[in-house]
């Protein structure tokens, strides 16, 4: 199924941007199990709830704070905290190349697909290609709604996969938890127990196939769903109405790619980079094509939520 492209921008390395859409490499296929009142079959919503007094709070009424102390916290106004939001750039700016190895499976947080448009098919396949011939995968920095992601840019296949990650901090220590020491030998196993295991992962070897799993829960309910609607028990609910998307409005450039690549690969004092806002010339690895414009950001909606990495969790 087509899906709509949640942002617009450019990957940037170098001098070279690459114009891309990006789209939502996941589909949420668990169960929602929405609220209804019994006594009408309306939907229920969410409520501001008092925690002292039970009684419900109105908007206006509602302020966000940070627990600095246990039960003492810092009030914030929703200035501050927009003053806080990273400057939304619409470039998925590549900070490093690593092996395609060094990445542990516990940063991966949330992958989106990568598509050319505006005429970006050529660059993007010739970075796509060199991280797949190099073996790399790019290390970036994005913002998507108003929230700063570090990311990685994976090639897969015939595309290319942005993966957002998880940030250092949150990520947990080994040290929190009480393992075995590393080496069969330390962990007193022995060499008849690791052939043992290592026959048995043999023997139960075989190609990934995401096919062959499924969610047997979600399976039972939707059985359940079907008897019922089999047998009559199909009651109507009006939903209220969704609020009209915005399309996202977006353009690029793409110039001479061969030039681009010789600039980006000068090591001299930057002579042929743009100059920075300043006015000086800058040595950045990410940095802005001549003469083009800054697209306009994406409208999204946001709570205002002063999550940040390493911060706690708001009030």
């Amino acid at each position: 199924m087509a899906t709509r492209a949640v942002w617009k921008g450019a990957i940037s390395f170098g001098l070279v941007h690459i114009p891309v859409a990006l789209h939502p490499a996941t589909v949420d296929t668990g169960l929602d199990f929405d609220w209804l009142d019994k006594r009408t079959l309306d939907p229920v919503g969410y409520r501001r709830i008092n925690k002292a007094t039970g009684e419900a709070i109105e908007a206006e009424n509602v302020i966000k704070g940070i627990e600095y102390e246990k039960g003492r916290y810092v009030v914030l106004t929703d200035e501050e905290i927009r003053a806080a939001y990273p400057k939304t750039t619409q470039t998925i700016a590549i900070d490093s190349f690593v092996p395609n190895t060094q990445i542990p499976f516990v940063y991966l947080e949330r992958p989106y697909y990568l598509e050319p448009i505006n005429k970006g098919e050529k660059v993007y396949a010739l970075l796509r290609d060199a991280l797949l011939q190099s073996r790399r995968v790019g290390v970036a920095r994005v913002v998507l709604q108003n929230k700063q992601h570090l990311a990685a840019l994976v090639p897969s296949g015939q595309g290319l996969v942005l993966n957002l990650l998880r940030w250092g901090d949150e990520i947990r220590p080994w040290e929190d938890l009480d393992l075995p020491p590393v080496g069969p030998k330390a962990a007193g196993v022995s060499d008849k127990e690791l052939a043992m295991a290592k026959a048995l992962i043999d023997d139960m070897s075989g190609k990934w196939d995401p096919h062959q799993f499924s969610d047997s829960f979600k399976e039972e309910i939707l059985a359940l769903v079907e008897r019922k609607v089999r047998a009559g028990e199909l009651q109507p609910v009006v939903q209220p109405e969704a609020a009209a998307e915005e399309a996202i409005p977006f353009g690029a450039q793409v110039l001479d790619l061969s030039d681009l690549l010789q600039r980006s690969l000068r090591k001299g004092d930057g002579a042929d980079a743009p100059p920075d806002g300043d006015g000086s010339r800058g040595k950045s690895r990410a940095r802005a094509l001549p003469g083009k414009k800054e697209a306009p950001a994406p409208d999204g909606t946001d709570d205002t939520s002063p999550h940040s990495p390493g911060r706690r969790k708001a009030a």
